[in-house]
């Protein structure tokens, strides 16, 4: 009888050592290649392997066909596709956050916004590093960010809520953004900080000798909660047995300790640096359209951009009118600033052009000489306005917009016919109409130059100068 047993125990040992370990294709975010060992702790314990594949989470949420599971930062990309899979299990989170070198940390304040964060990179103090916004969701998380804390509505973000001159600021201090932003930090000197997942910088600071100090912005933090995805129902049994284990209290401490990301089981002793307080979790778009513009005007920032404007100091101006435009200017020293990098052409006319001017912003020296053109008292009679734009036209640049303001009837140099004769279209035109300008001529070379035609008194004036200043 026990020599029988012993052959059925030898049996049955070489029966389950011969038969072949359940394997399941994941398409990952590219940040969960640490997650390595536990994945080797789990083929182990359970026999099932899990064979990944890593691609930034906004990459992978174009398709997730030809894998049996899937494991993303989040599922709202997929959501906005109409795509998100029915089964879908939170194993850890981890924010989108800031770290910054600590000699560069007074720069940004105790607890800085995304707002504050733009403002010092728009002035040329703050320079980061962040994931590419068109394959990663951290790189997506820090624009819809700095986009909401612009819009203000405490709301998720419209369409028309982004602007690209609210982004234009924070992307002015850009260093990268790149697929692995990690990577490239360690590799640069003239880097202050990056945008990335806390556990990454986490992760990032154990090979750094002068480590990030770790910055949650008050005004909210996009939250990845990487849930695990079924694709095929058929790998539910072992889905769920994978749930299960990655869930347990002892791998979620093990998630934990090796990638520094926060467990979902609260029984989990947390170290110290996964207690912060993360503050408010942002709303995250619901609607595709505020990502591909998000996109867009990430896509069009950086260095190169101009902006001309052309401001008619007749003496009609004089008063409420020209207190108005200076108050726009003003208002673009603050979070929708001009930014580093971008030239400003400022042409101030009356019967003839009065000044010109064309400053690229470096600094905030820079600025103030631009509110001093604006500043001006001098104004004449006459209004030339076909002629000024022209002269405005002749001095654009690369990538410009044109912004005029005027509050009168053209009664100098050429006529609009005249000036429309020659073909517009290459350079948008955005008339800003006070008074008794005529709204049919503006829009008449608004609608010929690609641009349109704004009433100063449809909106606070300082609005559309924000809204239309060196946007397409």
């Amino acid at each position: 009888m026990r020599v029988l047993a012993a052959v059925l125990l030898l049996l049955l040992t070489a029966c389950t050592s011969s038969t072949p370990p359940v394997r399941l294709t994941v398409l990952a975010s590219t940040e969960l290649a640490d997650l390595g060992p536990v994945l080797a702790e789990l083929k182990k314990a359970t026999g099932i392997e899990l064979a990944v594949e890593h691609r930034g989470t906004v990459e992978a949420s174009r398709s997730l066909d030809g894998f049996d599971l899937a494991w993303l930062s989040t599922t709202r990309f997929l959501r906005l596709r109409g795509a998100e899979p029915e089964l879908a299990t939170s194993v850890m989170t981890s924010p989108v956050v800031l770290g910054v070198k600590r000699s560069k940390r007074a720069v940004l304040g105790e607890r800085p916004t995304w707002a504050d964060v733009a403002d010092r990179a728009a002035l040329g103090q703050f320079r980061y590093g962040m994931a590419d916004p068109r394959v990663s969701g951290g790189g997506m998380a820090a624009l819809i960010g700095v986009a909401t804390a612009a819009a203000g509505t405490g709301a998720p973000l419209r369409p028309e809520d982004v602007s690209c001159d609210r982004l234009q600021g924070f992307l002015a201090g850009r260093a990268f953004d790149v697929p692995d932003p990690v990577g490239e930090f360690t590799r640069r000197s003239d880097v202050d900080g990056l945008v990335a997942h806390e556990s990454e910088l986490l992760s990032l600071n154990a090979s750094l000798p002068e480590p990030l100090e770790i910055v949650y912005p008050r005004d909210g933090i996009v939250l990845s909660d990487y849930p695990l995805m079924l694709l095929k129902p058929e790998h539910r049994a072992v889905y769920d047995r994978v749930v299960e284990w990655l869930r347990a209290p002892a791998a979620q401490q093990m998630i934990a300790d090796r990638t520094w990301r926060r467990p979902v089981e609260p029984s989990v002793r947390r170290n110290e640096k996964l207690r912060a307080d993360l503050g408010t979790a942002l709303y995250f778009p619901d609607s595709s359209e505020v990502i591909d513009r998000l996109l867009l005007f990430h896509d069009r920032a950086g260095d190169g951009r101009q902006v001309v404007f052309v401001l008619d100091y007749s003496t009609s101006m004089r008063g409420p009118r020209l207190a108005g435009l200076r108050e726009a200017f003003a208002s673009l020293n603050g979070f929708d600033r001009f930014y580093v990098g971008e030239t400003v052409t400022i042409i101030r006319f009356a019967g003839t052009v009065l000044e010109e001017r064309s400053i690229t912003v470096r600094g905030r020296e820079d600025l103030d000489a631009l509110l001093a053109v604006v500043a001006s008292e001098d104004l004449r009679d006459n209004t030339a306005i076909w002629a000024a734009l022209e002269r405005g036209l002749q001095l654009a640049r690369g990538e410009t917009a044109v912004v005029l303001m005027t509050d009168g009837e053209n009664n100098a140099g050429p006529s609009v016919d005249e000036f429309l004769r020659v073909g517009r279209g290459e350079v948008p035109v955005y008339p800003i109409r006070f008074g008794e300008a005529s709204t049919a001529e503006l829009d008449r070379v608004a609608q010929a130059s690609g641009g349109r035609l704004v009433e100063a008194g449809a909106k606070p004036l300082l609005e559309a100068v924000r809204e239309i200043r060196g946007c397409r």
